[in-house]
Parts: C-alpha cells; structure tokens; sequence
C-alpha cells in the first residue's frame, strides 16, 4: 500500500468524522464549551490551545496504530497501550461512560426542544431516544459519511454564531472576563488547567476505539494523519470561538441549558430555529454511535435479535435517566469525574513513547 497516497475527500471525510464524533449535545448546546472553557474568562483560551497540542499528539497516534495494527476489536487499542489487565480495565470503564454520554444526549436532545419549541423535555428526549435506537437496532450503515457530513455544517455555524457574538458586542469580552467567574457557578474544575485536561480525558474514552478504527480506512498514513490534523484544528478553532462568543454574552447566558439558541436568537428567530435543527442534528450523530458501542459490547452480533433487543432496552434505560438529571448537571458530573480517569490513558500513552524511544536509540 502506497504509504503517502492522500485523498482530500477521505481526509475532508475523516476531519468532519472526528469533529461531529466530538460535537453531541454538550458542544452544539454551547453548554459543554460554557463550563469548561468560558467559565475561566481569557483562560479558556490557553485550555483550548493545551486541547490542541495533546489531542494532536493522541489522536494521530491513535489513527496510526489503527493503520499498523489489525485489531480484532477496535477497543484492543487499550491493550496495546496499557497491558492486558489495565488494558481491560479501560475497555470496559469506556463502554460504561460511552454509554452514561448517552443519557447526556438524550438529556441534550430534550432541553433544546424545550428551549426552542416550548415542548416537554420528555417530549424530545423520547424522540431522541427512538430515532437512535432505531438506527442502531435496524443497521448502522455508512456512519463515517454520514457522521462526516454534518460534522462540518455544525462547526461552520457554530463559528458564525460565536464570531456574531463577538462582535456584536466586544466591548463584553472585557466585562466578561471580570465577572464570569462569579456568574458562572457551575464548572468544570477550580482552575483552567484542569478543566482542559479533564476535557481532554472524556474525549479520549471516547475517540481511543474510534480513531484506531478510522486507521483501517486510510489510504496511507499521511492521509490519517492530515485528516486528523484537520479535525483538531477545526474543533479547537470552533471552541474558541464559540467560547468568546459566550464569553462576551455572559451575564445572560450563564443560567441558561442551551446557551447557544439565544444567541443564534439575537440573530434573527428564524436562524435559533434553524440552529436548533443542526443541534439536534448534532446530538443524533453523536447518540447513535455511542448507543452502538455500549450495544454492541452486549451482543456483539449487531445483524442478531438479540442485539436489537438489547439496543432497545439500553435506549429505553438511558432516556430514563437523562430525563431525572439536568442536562447542565449531567454534563458536569458524567464527563468532568470520567475526564480525569481519562486522561490516566494520555500518561501511560506517554510513558509507552519514551520508552519506545530509549530503546530505538539503544538499538541504534
């Protein structure tokens, strides 16, 4: 195989794959980006900046090991990095919080109803929770392309809305930062280094499996690692965005679920109504292949009876219990205390490449 063979489909396609795979409900709503990034005022800047190179560094590892390395299991990457035992703790700690995500969506899904349409949360979180388990029982086909072309739309408007936001007021960039840190009760951590770290941890229980499996569909490895490249670059660049965006509106926004629909409403109510489309857009894309993954750690045959049996039982158990959390909670809890396991991972991937190094270098 042609080892620099690149296809700028394949690496838009992977780009918007890893971006959308991040968005869900927490990105999309801006509540995710509110509590681990905004909260710190200009701080959240250099949080995203530090997501950028580790994130970088991870996830084209990860997208490489897939391409060298036939795994029988796409959640076998863990063994690869940490051993058979801490290997397996991992593999099963990550499908336990893959699918405690899924309540986060499903509680996503039904506050942006509400905020938007003025339906119950019941209302929406039982329709997310059917059109996800649907999908996963009946066949998750081509989710890659699906999932890489709403990725980009997301990202693309979401810059919009926090670029809007800035400068429609940037004079509020400034008072933001003075008093975001009393109007914003609900963080991440005590300090913006943490809560970019814990950040970074959730979303590597979540990629860990998934970029390793992309690695198989590359052409070559500079094709991997660029649509990488490009990914990272534009979710950091969303982040920031958005953040400041947020940062600049702040004393209105800081008690809302679903920060970025007023905002896209100071626009114009026909755009919030169109934004709220592309969240819930983003939410699904993200809800169905976490469904999967829990689902399929059950039944591992997905064309099997049993496995749609069990994909609808676990969507049922999850709407259940998105519904008696609030979604800003279950943000708050479900990612920030799995976060800093998580990131447990980012070290063991470290020390795994110094000593990779050493040894190069004594055989040389």
């Amino acid at each position: 195989m042609d080892n620099h063979k690149v296809s700028i489909n394949n690496v838009i396609m992977f780009a918007g794959t890893y971006i959308a795979f991040l968005i869900g409900s927490g990105f999309a709503t801006g509540q995710e980006v509110l509590q681990y990034f905004t909260a710190y005022g200009f701080w959240g800047v250099a949080g995203a900046l530090v997501m950028f190179a580790i994130f970088l560094y991870v996830c084209v590892s990860f997208i490489l090991v897939g391409y060298d390395n036939t795994f029988a299991k796409p959640n076998d990457v863990y063994k690869y990095y940490c051993g058979k035992y801490v290997g397996t703790f991992f593999d099963y700690f990550s499908t336990l919080f893959i699918y405690m995500s899924y309540f986060v969506m499903i509680a996503g899904a039904g506050a942006t109803m509400k905020q938007q349409y003025g339906i119950s949360e019941v209302v929406g979180a039982i329709i997310m929770a059917v059109l996800s388990g649907v999908t996963v029982a009946f066949g998750l086909k081509n989710i890659v392309k699906v999932l890489g072309k709403i990725g980009p739309v997301v990202v693309i408007l979401s810059i919009f809305l926090g670029l809007y936001a800035i400068f429609s007021n940037p004079s509020g960039l400034a008072e933001g930062n003075q008093i975001v840190g009393d109007l914003q009760k609900t963080k991440a951590s005590t300090n913006w280094l943490f809560s970019s770290l814990s950040y970074i941890g959730f979303c590597m229980l979540w990629l860990t499996a998934f970029v390793a499996a992309l690695g198989k569909q590359t052409n070559s490895k500079k094709e991997g690692a660029l649509g990488i490249f490009c990914g990272v670059l534009g979710f950091t660049l969303a982040v920031v965005i958005v953040s400041l965006g947020l940062l600049a509106h702040v004393k209105e926004l800081a008690n809302s679920q679903i920060p970025s629909l007023i905002l896209a409403a100071k626009i114009h109510p026909t755009f919030a109504t169109v934004f709220s489309i592309i969240v819930i857009a983003g939410i699904y894309t993200t809800a169905v292949p976490l469904l999967w993954t829990a689902s399929s750690r059950v039944i591992s045959d997905d064309s099997s009876s049993k496995f749609k049996i069990s994909t609808i039982v676990l969507a049922a158990v999850g709407c259940f219990i998105g519904l008696k959390v609030p979604f800003d909670k279950l943000v708050n809890v479900v990612y920030v205390l799995n976060g800093y396991v998580g990131f447990l991972l980012f070290f063991i991937m470290l020390g795994k490449s110094i000593i990779r190094i050493k040894n190069k270098n004594k055989n040389n």
